[in-house]
Parts: C-alpha cells; structure tokens; sequence
C-alpha cells in the first residue's frame, strides 16, 4: 500500500477546476508535497463550491473539469511526482435541484416502482407512500394558487411538470389532466394529491420529513449504501479512478452517517483491492473522536482526518494559567446580561443537544419511535417515548456507537438520562435493551441518529455559546479541556505513532470554524486574560450587542482574523464584509437570541453595528491590539505548524496555509487561493544566499517553515518518536521531540516567555555530535543548546545531524 508522507487539500470547484489544479502541481512539488488531495469531484449540483452534494456518481463533474480535466490533472500530478487523494461522499446525495439529480428525480416522478427507491432512505409507510419535499413558502393550502401545471412533456419528465417558483418536479405518469393545466384550484390539488411526492411547508423538514439527511441538511439526501447493489453503483466511477491509476487513496466522508460504518469500509477494501491488482491504497474515515475515544481498531483505513490532532497541539500552545481568570470574565459577562451563569460545559452541551432533538432531528426520532417493538409503543404514548429517545440522544457522550462496540456508551447515556430525567426511568430502562439489540433495525438507525444530534448540538450550536476562549471551540476538540501539558502532549503523539502512524493530521480544514492563525492568536489572549478583559470593556463600550458573552466571540473573531491587508481601504472593506457575514452565522448558529428561521432584527442590527464599528471608526484601535499580540500568535502559528509536520501521522497543508491561515467558519475559509504569489514567495526564500524572512505579517516565514519541514519529511524517514528534555528557568516554554535524527523544537506561550526575561539558561539536550538547523543553515554543537542562540531568529528551529 502507498501512503502518502504528507498531503495539500486543493478545492475544487467551477473557479478552480481540475485544471487549474493541474497548473500548482509543480508548485506542491517545490514545496515538499507528497500527495494531491482533492474535495469531491464527482458531479454536484451546479454552482456548489464544496462538492458536497454530490448529483451523479456516474461521472466527474463537466463544471470542475470532467473527466479529461481529471487525466490532464493526473498527468501533470504523476510528472511532479504527486500521489492523489480524492474525496468520496457515500452518505448522501444532492437533492436541492431534483433534476440535476436524476435518481431522485426518477424517485419522485415514480416512487416506489422507481429503479432507485431502493437507493434513499425513505420511510415509504410513513408518507402514504409519497416522498415529503419541504419547500413550499407556507402550508400547502396558502400556496397552492401559486403551484401550476406545466403539460409540456421533455425527456425526463413526459407527462409535464409541477412548478412552484424556481422548484420544477416531474408529474407522475397519466397524472396530468387538461384542467391541471387550466390552473383550476381543484384541479392542481388534485394532481398533488396523484404524485409520488408531497409537497411541504419548508419548516416542516424539523418534524414531517420521511427520508433521512445529512444532519438537519434537508437538501442532502441520505443514501443506503449498506444495499450491495447502491454500493456497487455509487463506486463504479469511483473504483474506475483506482482500476486507472487516477487515485491512490480515498478519504471517505462522515462514515459515522452509515449504518455500518466498519461494513462499508470492508467492503469497500476488497472492491478497491480488486480494482487495484491487490493493494487496498490509502483509506481515511472522517471521523470525530471526542476527548479519550479510540477510533475503532477494526476498521480497514489509515486512521482519521486528523482533528484530534489539531485538539492536541492547540491545546499544548495554550496557557493554563489563563483559565480561572477567562472563567471570571465569562461569569461576570453572563451576569452583566443578566444570563445564568454556566454551570460547566458537560451541562451546556446537554441542554443544546436536547434543543436539537427537539427541534431540527424531531423527524429522525419520531422514525426511530415508528421503529419500536409493537410491545413498547403499546405500553407508552408515543410522545414519551420520543422524550425518553431525546434525553439518551442528549445524553450519548461520544458521536456513535458501533454495536456491539459501545454498548457502555449508550448505557452511560440512558444511566445520565435517568438521573436527569427520573420520571422517564422506566420507559428508559425498557429501551435501552431494545436500542442494543442490533437485530433491530432501530439500533442501528439510533446509531445513525446521535451523531447529528452532536454535531448540531455542539459543534453548530455550543460552540458559539462556550465563547471563553474561542480557539478551543473547533471541530474534534472538546472545549471543557482547556490546555494540555507538554508530557501529555508527548504521551498523546507516542499513542499516535504507535497505533495510527499514518492517519492524516490537520491544522485547518473546510470545516474547521477558524483557521489556524485566527486560532493562534486568539490564544494569545489565555496569556492575558487581564488585559483582554480591559481591551474587551473598551471594545464593548464602542460597539455592543447588549449579550456580553456573544460580544466575546465577535470581538475574538475580530481580532484573530485581522488581515495585513486591511491595512488599505479596500482591504479593510473587503474584512468587513467577511465579518458580517460570521456575525450572522455565528448568532443564528448560537440561536440564543437570534436564528435561522426567526431573527431578531434589533439584535442584528446591534450585531451588524459592531461590525462596522470594529471595522470603521474603532479600525485604529482595534488595529493597535492586533498588533500588541501578533508576534506571539505569529510565534504561535510557526510552532503548531512545526509540530504537525514533523509529528507523527500525514500532515495535511490546507489550500493556503502556507501562508497565515486566518479564515473563519466555512464558506469564509474556502476563499479563493493565490497559488501566484505563493510560487513567487517561495522562490524568493529558495533563492541562493537568501536570509530567512522574517516572523511578519506577510507570512513568509511559515512559507519556510512548511517548505522546509514538508522537504524534509519527503527525504528522511521519521521512524521514532522521543521527547526531548529541556533545562532551565524557561523550560516549561518548550515542545521538542526526536524523529530519529531529526529534532524539532517549538516555542510554546512566547507571551510569558518575553515578559518573564526571555530563555535565559534554557537548554535543549541534543545529542553530543554538531547539528544544522535547515531553517536559517546555522551550525550548532549539540549537546545542551541555549535556546536563546538556536531560537535567536525564529521561535522554532528543526535540526539534522
């Protein structure tokens, strides 16, 4: 099996095609990559950016280069020397546009008899036989004058179609009738009432839906690939890229949404083994593991995408020391909101995961209570049941089990529920063994069901309620484990190397809510949690919300994002914009006194105003923090990206991140990339006799820092994983580590560092024999090095005997 020493995620969409992809494949070369890792390039619905959505599994999408863009692209990737990673989405499919989609159009047009009913999970029964489409402007009987019937017949749809705005669905066949057509009240309901489909009110997608969907994603239709005959259709193409030798590996998309996560990744090893003359290749999971879960030790893939990782070295770059002060200042917030103060984050994430199973995944339990034994349903009201499903579903700690993997996890979650809820006990002890009895389709639908309830719960919701510290509120970390120790730290890598050695590691991704340099300086702010609480009065008395605590998350966002370029007027309006449209998010997300599907339009306006004031009047102070704390998240920044490439696993490069990194949550973090620049920068720093940048907002020394460190893994092995020891009054501001032969040494809280006096006596004990640090070309004796000579010019240093 090849695998890959180090990958770099490149987007791939209709503004930056397979072919333009195919024109940075030098690029990645010159800059230490090993492999191309590209978003999913199957056909999505026209205009989407992430590909997510995937349309026909038949085919690569035209939009993003099609099928020769895709062998132009390897060919160019294969003369640079680049292995391909391609992301794959069995979970779901694309439903927003049904006629781009033409399995779900076929569906709808004929239900059940449809050669793909088989294909989406549709709760047939419990729609009458229909599939429930959510996307009317109100109740069917306040919208239906604007539904008309259009007999046209074309290819797709020969009896006609139903139209409600921009939404067109095929007519069943012999449905359609001339009075349809006429536009008779009557006569339009009537051909409803005939279809395969049932046209609903869009909120009614919370509790009325009868197809499962990624999350509460009502456009993103789930999809049994658990029936071999889908599994076999949605991976012909996929299997071809492996047959031809256009793909390496797969990284495989919220398995966790699958009935049987560790099912479809054997089956999908021995169909990629047969299509690869025998070698499985390179198989990730996207897989979410909470603080102290195992992945799955069973399951045929490399290891996961790399978020535990990314929990680990942010927390190791965070001072403890700032945590009992940011508490204060996050009561004292609540208080002056006159909000209840939080009782813990295990209680926070509970109550917003409740939310969610009583809101948005409403439709998902009701079908797990449908699925009960006849026993239990006749026992209970069906409304208890449902509570009893919603507190084990909020009280389940980790994204999902795997049964019979896991049963503790769920008897913790209905033992918690018990005590929370003593009144459902009964009900709860009665179906815990029912939801562990995987002979039970519903235990194997409640498996699918608590990972949407997390993920909405937590990380769309808790998120940016916990805003204490925002650089710990990212996907895979858990917020309440405010930092980690260097040996833990240590510990945490050992266990990696030794178990997943080749499981991906990332900094930033297309989900991450902040990018790695936003984080790193908002983690500045655990260093001086006094002077934040200062700066942030100042800021509030300039521009509020009224919600002290929202306020926290907007001015962090604020802060850590700033750009060098909005040091220009245009640049300056161009961050503005980005930030009013995190501000939206970021409250209807929180949905504490704003939402997405009602907002309060004072709230907003405030929340707008703050923006603008942040941006306008108050750009020269705010501008003036920025740079008060940049060195030490530049510092910051330099050495989690040390950390990651060096540290055991594949080190993932986010499109871009080789320069700072300071998006916030997605779309803002798939902006374009300027792949120009980033070439002309690098051939600056590779130029013979050029000095090492230096540590400024331009970023061109974490352009040397990735090269450098990428280069490196590419040619030397990195067979060990040793802590090194550091001596001296500063030692606690050290992470460094052995790879054999090679040693990476990192600067943690640079903030107490330089006001503490620097690293004085500091040493790194290294090996008695000279080495060379492949940053800056400086020589060393080896043996105890001050820390003050080898980290004289950068806060990091990676050193070579």
């Amino acid at each position: 099996m090849r695998t890959p020493l180090s990958t770099y995620r490149l987007q791939i969409r209709e503004s930056f095609t397979l072919d333009d992809a195919a024109e940075v494949t030098g690029y990645l070369r010159d800059l230490g990559v090993s492999w191309a890792y590209l978003s999913p390039i199957l056909e999505a619905t026209p205009g989407s950016d992430h590909g997510y959505d995937v349309v026909d599994v038949s085919r690569v999408d035209p939009a993003r280069g099609g099928a020769e863009g895709l062998d132009r692209f390897v060919r160019s990737a294969r003369a640079d020397e680049l292995g391909i990673l391609i992301d794959i989405v069995p979970n779901h499919m694309g439903v927003s546009e049904p006629r781009s989609n033409a399995w779900w159009w076929d569906v709808l047009r004929q239900g059940r008899a449809s050669t793909h009913a088989d294909a989406f999970d549709i709760d047939w029964d419990f729609g009458g036989g229909k599939v429930r489409v959510p996307v009317l402007g109100d109740h069917l009987d306040a919208v239906v004058d604007e539904i008309s019937y259009d007999p046209a017949p074309a290819d797709d749809a020969p009896d006609g179609l139903i139209r409600y705005y921009d939404h067109a669905f095929p007519v069943a066949p012999g449905t359609g009738t001339d009075a349809a057509a006429s536009g008779s009240r009557d006569a339009i309901e009537a051909l409803l009432d005939a279809q395969n489909f049932e046209l609903r009110f869009w909120q009614d997608e919370a509790d009325d839906l009868n197809y499962r969907r990624f999350f509460a994603v009502t456009t993103l239709a789930g999809v049994r690939v658990e029936v071999p005959e889908v599994f076999d259709a949605t991976h012909v193409e996929i299997l071809r890229w492996v047959r031809e030798g256009l793909a390496d590996g797969l990284r495989v998309d919220h398995p966790d949404g699958l009935v049987d996560p560790g099912g479809y990744l054997d089956r999908l090893a021995v169909a990629l083994e047969e299509a690869g003359d025998g070698e499985v290749g390179y198989v990730l999971g996207e897989k979410i593991l909470e603080h102290g879960e195992a992945l799955p030790s069973w399951w045929k893939t490399a290891g996961t995408t790399g978020y535990d990782a990314l929990a680990e070295i942010d927390r190791v770059l965070t001072d403890p020391a700032g945590e009992a002060a940011l508490d204060g200042l996050d009561a004292r917030l609540r208080a002056d909101s006159d909000l209840a103060p939080l009782t813990g984050w295990h209680d926070l994430i509970h109550d917003t995961k409740r939310k969610i199973a009583d809101s948005i995944q409403v439709s998902e339990i009701r079908r797990l209570v449908r699925g009960l034994p006849t026993a239990l349903r006749e026992e209970f009201e069906a409304d208890v049941l449902q509570d009893a499903l919603a507190e084990i579903l909020a009280c389940f700690p980790v994204y999902r089990s795997y049964l019979p993997a896991g049963r503790a996890h769920l008897d913790a979650a209905a033992g918690e529920a018990e005590v929370r809820r003593p009144e459902l006990g009964d009900v709860i002890e009665k179906l815990v063994p029912v939801l562990a009895d995987t002979s039970l389709e519903v235990a194997w639908r409640f498996q699918q069901t608590t990972g949407p309830v997390m993920a909405k719960g937590v990380e769309d919701t808790a998120f940016y309620r916990y805003t204490r510290l925002g650089s710990l509120t990212e996907v895979g970390g858990d917020p309440g484990e405010f930092s980690l120790g260097v040996a833990g730290f240590h510990t945490a890598q050992a266990l990696r190397h030794a178990s997943w050695p080749t499981a991906m590691t990332t900094l930033s991704t297309h989900d991450t809510k902040r990018g790695e340099d936003t984080r790193a300086r908002i983690a500045v702010l655990a260093e001086i949690p006094e002077r934040w609480a200062e700066v942030l009065a100042e800021f509030r008395g300039i521009a509020s919300t009224g919600h002290g605590p929202f306020d926290a998350l907007l001015w962090q966002a604020i802060i850590g994002a700033w750009p060098a370029s909005a040091s220009t007027p245009e640049g300056l309006k161009i961050y503005r914009e980005r930030l009013h449209a995190y501000a939206e998010k970021a409250a209807r997300e929180a949905s504490e006194v704003t939402g997405w599907w009602e907002q309060d339009e004072a709230f907003e306006e405030r929340m707008h105003a703050v923006v603008d004031a942040a941006t306008g009047p108050a750009a020269e102070r705010v501008r003036a923090f920025v740079d008060e704390i940049s060195p030490a998240g530049w510092s910051n920044g330099l050495s989690a990206k040390l950390l990651q490439i060096m540290g055991p696993g594949v080190p993932d490069v986010y499109q871009g991140s080789e320069l700072w990194e300071q998006s916030l949550v997605d779309p803002d973090n798939r902006r374009a990339v300027d792949f120009a620049e980033r070439r002309r920068m690098l051939a600056e720093i590779d130029a013979p006799g050029a000095r090492p940048p230096l540590v400024d907002a331009m970023g061109a020394a974490k352009l040397l820092v990735t090269s450098r460190a990428l280069r490196l893994r590419r040619e030397h092995p990195l067979e060990i994983y040793r802590p090194l020891e550091a001596a001296g009054v500063a030692s606690d501001h050290v992470v460094a580590f052995d790879r054999g032969g090679v040693f990476t040494v990192a600067t943690r809280l640079p903030h107490g560092l330089q006001a503490a006096g620097g690293w004085r006596d500091t040493v790194v004990l290294l090996p008695d024999v000279p080495v060379v640090d492949v940053l800056t070309g400086r020589s060393f004796a080896g043996g105890p090095t001050p820390l003050a000579d080898l980290l004289a010019f950068l806060p990091v240093a990676l050193l070579i005997f």
